[in-house]
């Protein structure tokens, strides 16, 4: 039975039972149940801190995981990502007073706030800059307002928390994050079925199914607006110089594709969702 870590709270909880459900999968009805057993698929669920989740996958207590890549790289342990999962995208940057750092070098031997020591602390180590790394609980733009830091590496998303707490980003990008499946030094049986799945969830989601009806004649001019995974497919109708087209085309963009397909002369265009794939 293959053992899974899903978050039990936070922002990546919800959107990881999400894409297990529609892969399939059992959910849990309570949100405080920690241990759920879905015995039709082979696997065991539990519910966990997700910044707790990479150590027990890295110890082997269990075979995979959902979390972010920045709590993967934070504990510093031998799990490793499998595939990252398209959700709970983030940015992580250095900020500090306004002025008074420009380049990574100007942090030697300042005091730094994080809440991800050990990820800060690898990529400073690995550009040679030595610091104080102060580690916090959240809340680390305050730090410097508070006077346990010079400079604080945190999640940024429009920076607005930063400059409202007299903070200006600087640097280099230390980290782009998203969730991510996450494995231990071996290969688990089952891991594969778990992860066809999601792919399959991620597939549906980025993608729609287009039908439209086309003069037999434009069939070459719109294969070229909308191309499909492989190539679409073609069907005659009743009349023989009108066919069927059915085309897989990404979810973003397709009233453009719509629009165009239209122009082009093709009717009883059509969009349904993809609820799952497998490509």
């Amino acid at each position: 039975m293959l053992r899974i870590a899903v978050p039990n709270k936070g922002s990546l909880s919800e959107t990881a039972a999400e894409m297990l459900a529609e892969a399939g999968y059992a959910g849990r009805r309570d949100s405080k149940q920690l241990h759920l057993i879905d015995a039709a698929n082979d696997v065991e669920f539990f519910f966990l801190r997700p910044r707790d989740i990479a150590t027990y996958v890295a110890l082997g207590a269990l075979d995979v995981g959902i979390t972010g890549r920045d709590l993967l790289l934070d504990v510093r342990m031998p799990a490793r990502e499998i595939e990252s999962l398209g959700f709970g995208d983030s940015t992580f940057r250095f900020a500090a007073p306004p002025g008074r750092f420009e380049t990574l070098e100007q942090l030697e031997g300042v005091r730094v706030a994080t809440a991800y020591p050990g990820l800060v602390d690898a990529f400073l180590d690995e550009r040679g800059v030595a610091v104080d790394i102060v580690p916090l609980d959240g809340a680390v733009e305050s730090a410097v307002k508070l006077g346990v830091a010079d400079a604080v590496a945190d999640v940024v998303s429009t920076g607005t928390t930063l400059r409202q707490a007299g903070l200006e980003i600087f640097g280099p990008v230390l980290l782009e994050s998203e969730a991510v499946l996450i494995t231990g030094p071996k290969d688990v049986e089952g891991t594969e079925t778990l992860l066809r799945r999601l792919r399959g969830v991620m597939v549906a989601r980025q993608y729609v199914m287009v039908d439209y009806d086309l003069p037999a004649k434009l069939v070459d001019r719109a294969v070229e607006i909308a191309s499909g995974i492989e190539s679409p497919t073609i069907s005659p109708l009743r009349d023989p110089e009108w066919v069927a087209v059915r085309v897989m085309v990404p979810r973003k963009g397709v009233n453009r594709v719509m629009d165009d397909l239209y122009e082009l002369g093709a009717r009883a265009i059509l969009v349904t969702a993809i609820h799952n794939a497998r490509l």
